[in-house]
């Protein structure tokens, strides 16, 4: 609790945000509204908060009005909290004595057609954070040193795009894959669309570079069975054929790719006549055979259905990849793709997609109520155009099936505590802000590991998530945000455990102390996410900046 003989003096900054708040909000009532409040001392209204000008307010209201405290009024703390925070520290303010009230989300953007019910939303938003910013604390920032070494899960195109960005830097890497060879899918295809780039070479320029990298350690036929501890201080464990080597790992970096799904039952499948787009590559690799002259390609096979709901995204640009080489090498033969939708992303892959169509490939809508049925010797199709079956001669039957998550993947998310989809891909921290970070802090994640990725997005991935890696690689240590569990009633703790157990970060363990068995925080790992807090019923634990008695105080204001 702050002295109580402190002056609180509390700045309240309303940001308009254009008019997605202004437009729904009185803003006028709302300033007159918070000049009122206990400890206020100074209210501003800005077009926006999050721009030089505004930033500038924030600081110049800091130094001319001796504010202790600041309470910003506006959007989401999820993408600008951190920004107001530092502004708060460049005019010497300690950044945690700041509050957030998010009027933009919770009150004009659900109010739009409820401006007054909407403007007495934001009051009481505002009331209360103005009632838990008077009992901030300040609080510093949490050191801990970063072992330079990375650990690279998964030995594909991803994982080996990973493993040499940052060896070409100067740090040393671990990679790991669990095939006695590495490449990955990579290795199963002929060219790469739309360049028509030879597989093969690639991945053997690849390999070359990797395992001849002096700063890169290679494990094959090998997989993690432990990771312990936190951002720059992981311990692994590293099982091989030989035994088990436990390596100190600064970040951690998974790249664990994708594989084919395999259409058993679906379409008369069985490896001969009937194939996958990835049995095709080998078909292709190898010459196709001369006799095969007319062939069926069908789209979206085991995928956008009910057990598998998603686009797998590369399966269109691969399907009129391989119809131009079947031509490419059988120039009499007859391709025809029957396909739900054609998904071609990016420019060259639309022009690829308009050059298959001018040297003969043949495309047909088919709705997914009314599938095409494989016989022995054809595909017939309903044609929506035309009102009616049509029969397809097919030689050779073609299935594009959906990229899968990897196998093993499961066990990856419980081994590093990372979160996997419905589906099995693991789950990026956020879509936009973190899109190769997980919300661990030290872990990161590239390629068809996050979602299906054709080879250019899974190099770009891999780069960026090196470039992630660097960044506590380079300073050598890592600042983390003090607002995280704290052992605030040693006395209480009963040292049960429950709180080590549901942690999902895991910060807590038990030590035994001379006071008996206590739950220890590490607080590098600790991400405040308040289960301990929430779970302990001896409230022997608590939040720094979301105590008992600050959540009081707001829930006391609301009340009021």
């Amino acid at each position: 609790m702050p002295d109580k003989k402190e002056d609180i003096r509390i700045g309240v900054f309303l940001c308009h945000c254009g008019s997605n708040i202004a437009g729904y909000l009185d803003m006028e009532e709302l300033e007159e509204y918070s000049r009122k409040l206990p400890h206020v001392t100074f209210v501003l209204r800005n077009l926006y908060t999050c721009s030089e000008g505004g930033i500038n307010e924030i600081k110049k209201g800091i130094e001319e009005q001796n504010l202790n405290r600041v309470v910003v009024a506006s959007c989401t703390p999820r993408t600008h909290e951190p920004l107001f925070r530092s502004s708060c520290g460049e005019a010497g303010l300690n950044p945690y004595l700041f509050e957030m009230v998010n009027i933009r989300d919770q009150c004009s953007w659900v109010h739009m057609k409820e401006q007054e019910a909407g403007t007495t939303k934001a009051k009481d938003l505002i009331r209360m954070g103005v009632a838990k910013a008077a009992l901030l604390e300040p609080q510093e920032p949490i050191m801990s040193e970063v072992q330079r070494r990375a650990l690279v899960i998964g030995g594909g195109i991803a994982g080996m795009t990973t493993s040499l960005a940052l060896a070409n830097r100067g740090y040393e890497v671990v990679l790991i894959e669990k095939e006695e060879s590495l490449g990955g899918m990579l290795n199963n295809l002929n060219k790469l669309g739309p360049t028509m780039t030879d597989a093969g070479a690639l991945a053997d320029e690849k390999i070359r570079a990797v395992t001849g990298h002096p700063n890169i350690t290679l494990f094959t036929k090998a997989k993690v069975t432990e990771a312990r501890g936190f951002i720059g201080k992981y311990n692994v464990d590293i099982e091989t054929e030989s035994g088990v080597t436990t390596i100190d790992i600064g970040v951690i970096i998974v790249s664990t790719g994708g594989r084919a799904f395999v259409p058993e039952g679906l379409y008369g499948y069985d490896g001969k006549r009937v194939v996958t787009q990835l049995e095709m590559e080998k078909l292709l690799k190898d010459g196709l055979d001369a006799g095969i002259k007319n062939v069926v390609i069908i789209q979206c096979v085991g995928s956008r259905n009910e057990e598998r709901s998603y686009c797998s995204r590369i399966c269109c640009q691969t399907a009129v990849k391989n119809a131009m080489l079947i031509k490419e090498q059988n120039p009499d033969a007859k391709v025809s793709i029957l396909y739900r939708d054609m998904q071609m992303y990016g420019v060259e892959n639309e022009e690829m997609f308009r050059d298959s169509k001018a040297k003969g490939v043949r495309y047909m809508n088919y709705d997914p109520a009314n599938p095409p049925q494989v016989e022995p010797d054809k595909v017939r199709v309903y044609h929506p155009l035309f009102g009616r079956d049509m029969d397809l001669p097919a030689d050779l039957v073609v299935l594009s099936t959906p990229v899968v998550s990897a196998e093993g993947a499961e066990e990856t998310s419980q081994l590093l505590r990372v979160p996997i989809d419905e589906n099995g891909f693991f789950l990026e921290g956020h879509v936009k802000l973190k899109p190769l970070d997980f919300a661990t802090d030290g872990v990161y994640l590239c390629g068809s590991a996050r979602f299906p990725a054709n080879i250019r997005e899974t190099v770009a991935q891999g780069l960026g998530a090196a470039s992630r890696a660097s960044i506590p690689l380079a300073k050598g240590s890592v600042v983390v945000e003090p607002i995280i569990s704290v052992l605030t009633d040693e006395d209480a703790c009963r040292g049960c455990g429950l709180c080590v157990a549901l942690c999902p970060y895991g910060a807590l363990e038990v030590r035994t102390t001379e006071k008996g068995r206590k739950v220890h925080v590490i607080d590098v790992a600790c991400k405040g996410c308040g289960v301990c807090a929430a779970t302990c019923y001896q409230h022997a634990l608590s939040i720094n900046s979301f105590t008992d008695g600050q959540i009081e105080a707001q829930l006391e204001a609301f009340l009021d």
